[in-house]
């Protein structure tokens, strides 16, 4: 049955996991070396994000991204990720 199931898995979801899962790592050793390394003048993101939110254009910006990636991650092509392949 698992193997069944492995066999329709689509191949580019491997590839669209594995990028998340970089973009993730990315942003965690970005995150750590800031917290680390105060000196080295790596930014955390809470610095990045406060030099960004510092102005009101930046809060705008920063607004429309966050609905831009929640409206294409959730609302235009959802489906529900524990749900098995038979829908």
């Amino acid at each position: 049955m698992a193997a069944a199931a492995a066999a329709q898995t689509p191949h580019h979801a491997f590839w669209g996991y594995l990028v998340w899962a970089v973009l993730f790592g990315a942003l965690f050793a970005w995150e750590g070396a800031g917290l680390l390394r105060p000196t080295d003048g790596i930014p955390t993101l809470s610095q990045a994000i406060d030099a960004v939110t510092r102005h009101h254009i930046g809060r705008w910006a920063l607004f429309a991204l966050w609905l831009w990636v929640g409206w294409h991650a959730f609302i235009r092509g959802w489906h529900f990720l524990l749900r098995g392949p038979e829908g």
